[in-house]
Formats: structure tokens, sequence, C-alpha cells
């Protein structure tokens, strides 16, 4: 089959390459256009799909958005048998969707029909999903809607970062990519259609998601730390200035319990204690330890560099959602 790729970031990569490594024709690419970078805007930066696609000599197409008929006539030239997209970053329409002759494939981060949308990677680690994985469907103008055609699960563990997850779902994406055209070639696909009924969403993130409420449980801290490591970084306020946190751990099993007097004592936010396995912050309900910070204008680093350098101390409190 010919096959059109459609996909712009890192994530798109690996299954990119995988289709070329087992010799799938990709007669193209469809990726986003160069963005400007720096201060003077001057410099234009190549998605990192049309850096592969360059490497490998494919034809690049970068439409500012992929509608009307002059991008339905480019389309159209490469022949496609067969469209695939991973996170390209347009909602296609349905004239795009239904050209190539076997239709468009969709490489989606998730259980479909759970965390359809924008953000499921990070939504899998917020809500404390057990697991998650790949879906491929087939594409309908709907969003991520399409039949599914093929399923692969990955278990997600208690201190599993975004930045993780993200890389092994990249990878995951680019076998089930691979398993769904075999299957196809041989005729034993099978589409499964969706349970509208069970869909739920994930929104796109912005900066107040990844704000930190300390007045939360320190289980919730932690899945909102995991789930923006190591970007954008979930953050808080401490004297005053803005302070990402990562590598956040539990406390015990997170309850008060865990605990002692002084540290349940204290209001949520405050900071217990400082060493060499980072700083422990009291929750509404238990408490986390957050190993690396990385303060305004400065990079990440270590707790303990952060207070050598009087960045934080015992007894400090942050102020973020729900904490005065």
């Amino acid at each position: 089959m010919r096959i059109l790729f459609w996909g712009t970031p890192d994530f798109a990569v690996p299954p990119l390459r995988a289709l070329l490594g087992e010799g799938h024709d990709v007669i193209g690419v469809v990726t986003q256009p160069d963005r400007p970078r720096g201060r003077s805007r001057s410099q234009l930066d190549p998605s990192p799909v049309k850096q592969v696609a360059l490497e490998e000599g494919l034809p690049v197409l970068q439409p500012a958005k992929p509608r009307g008929e002059e991008f339905l006539e480019h389309m159209r030239a490469l022949a496609p048998d067969i469209s695939v997209v991973v996170a390209y970053g347009h909602i296609l329409p349905k004239a795009v969707i239904d050209l190539p002759a076997r239709g468009t494939l969709n490489i989606h981060a998730s259980l479909l029909p759970a965390l359809r949308g924008a953000a499921p990677i990070q939504a899998a680690l917020l809500e404390g999903m057990p697991e998650t994985g790949v879906t491929i469907m087939q594409m309908v103008p709907a969003l991520d809607a399409g039949d599914m055609l093929h399923v692969v699960r990955v278990p997600i563990d208690i201190d599993t970062t975004y930045g993780e997850l993200h890389d092994t779902l990249a990878e995951v994406g680019a076998l089930a990519i691979v398993q769904a055209l075999t299957l196809i070639d041989a005729g034993v696909s099978h589409a499964v259609p969706q349970d509208d009924t069970l869909a739920t969403y994930a929104a796109k993130i912005d900066r107040s998601t990844a704000q930190l409420d300390f007045a939360a449980p320190a289980t919730q801290v932690q899945r909102v730390v995991r789930a923006f490591d190591p970007r954008p970084g979930a953050w808080g306020t401490l004297r005053g200035g803005d302070v990402k946190c990562f590598s956040a751990r539990l406390v015990g099993d997170g309850s008060d319990d865990a605990l002692d007097e002084p540290t349940r004592s204290s209001p949520p936010g405050t900071v217990r204690s400082v060493d060499a396995d980072g700083m422990i912050v009291r929750c509404g309900v238990g408490a986390v330890r957050v190993l690396d910070v990385q303060p305004s204008g400065k990079p990440r680093m270590p707790v303990l560099a952060w207070s050598r350098g009087r960045g934080v101390a015992v007894g400090d409190q942050f102020t973020a959602a729900g904490l005065s």
C-alpha cells in the first residue's frame, strides 16, 4: 500500500521510522509548517517529523490548514492508498479523510473510547488509571470516534511520569500501526465500533491545569506532578515566586497514618523537611516528597541544591490553588 503519513511532534517519529523500517511504501509526509524561534523570530525550525522525512528523501507537504481544492490536488498527485495520522495537530475534513482508497487510520494514545481528545497521556496520569495504551482506529470527522482496528495495552506504574509514558506509547504506537497494517494486508482486520456511551474526554492542557493544589490529598498532588513531568512542569508559589516540582513520591501510603505528629499538625503546603532525599510537603491528606524543582528563571535542580542557595527552608509554605 502507498502510505501518506501525517504527524508533527517527536511522538510521531517512532511510527514513521517503523513504517520505513518495515519496508512500507511511504510516499510522502504531511506536517505542520516550520515554526519561528528565537527573539527575532527569524529562524524557522522544522518539525521532528519533517526532519525524518528530509533525511529519507520523502516529499513533504506543509499546509497552513489541510483543506481546500489545491491541497486535495497535492494529495491526489501522491495517489495514497491509505493515510496514517498521529499527533498531526489539525482536525481533518471529511474530503481529506476519505480521499485515500482505503481511508485514513489514526494512532491514538488511549484505550478508546476513554480519553478522546488532545491530551490523553496526561489525563490517564491525572485520573490515576492503572493502564492505558494505543488504539488504531479508522478516522472519521467526529473527534476520535472511529471504529477500532487494533488495541495494545500498557500498564501504568505508581511513579510513571508523563515523559516516560509518552516515550513508551510512541514506541507502542509504532508497533501497533505496523501490526494493524499487517492485519489489513492479510484481510483479517475487523473493525469494532466504539461505545459512545462510555466515551470520556481529555481536554487540552493549559497553565491552570498544571497548578498544584496542596490542599488536595497527596495521591492527587503526586498525580499532577507526574502528569507534567518533564513538561510543562507542575507548579506552585513559594516565597512569592513560581516553582515547578518534579519527581514526586508519596510519603508512606499517602495517608496521614504515615506522618509524624508535627507534619500532621502543619497546614497544607508546608515544607516539613529538606535533605538529600528531597523535600516533604504536607498535603490536605498525607504528604509528598519532591526530589527536583525548577525555580522561575533557573534550570531544573535537586531540592538540596536549591536549599543550599537559600531557595527553600523547613517551615516555608507553598501558596497555590486552594491555599491562601
